[in-house]
């Protein structure tokens, strides 16, 4: 098995490409802590490294976010294996795949705006998520209220010293040029 490896905008993380399907058409997982990784063999397995600090699982990738203290050099052999040994033991990415909607969250807006949100969820799915995926990350709609798109990054966005520059001049002047209801968007946590 070969697992190609690439930087992110983000320095404190690496995108792991195992040549296979990680979540597919399920979605994606972002894991912050050990604890939150649980449902996830191998986010668990990569946690158990020690210097991780985020676990993401994308379609096909998975990206990894050292902490302060971890230098690539040392922890990037160590997540080759993991992986490796993970998908070579035939083991599940993430247990009771079928939730994994569960883990987005839930969508905030007024039901009124139903038309508006749904615009603005093709744009992202569209136009946004294709992109930040190529970078490691995902961007999940929160909600939106009184012209405000609330958005989460997760995975190499998460974190990333460019990712409120994206927010603001990318995907805030796209939103507002196709959709004039929106007038900023912002960033949350889960």
């Amino acid at each position: 098995m070969f697992i190609e490896t690439e930087g992110t905008p983000n320095p404190a993380t690496l995108k792991f490409l195992p040549g296979r399907e990680v979540m597919g058409a399920s979605g994606t997982a972002d894991f912050a802590s050990p604890e939150l990784a649980a449902r996830s063999p191998l986010a668990a397995r990569i946690f158990a490294l020690g210097g991780v600090a985020r676990v993401f699982l994308g379609a096909d990738f998975i990206t990894v976010t050292q902490t302060e203290e971890a230098d690539w050099q040392g922890l990037r052999p160590q997540v080759l294996g993991a992986i490796m040994e993970h998908f070579m033991a035939g083991l599940p990415v993430l247990e009771g795949q079928e939730d994994a909607e569960a883990l987005d969250g839930e969508d905030d807006f007024d039901p009124a705006d139903a038309e508006i949100v749904e615009q603005i969820k093709e744009l992202l799915d569209t136009r946004v998520r294709p992109a930040v995926a190529g970078d490691g990350g995902d961007i999940v709609f929160r909600g939106f209220r009184d012209g405000v798109v609330r958005l989460h990054l997760q995975g190499a966005c998460s974190g990333c010293p460019s990712s409120r520059a994206t927010l603001k001049h990318g995907v805030e002047n796209m939103l507002r040029h196709y959709v004039p209801e929106v007038v900023a968007v912002e960033q949350v946590e889960a």
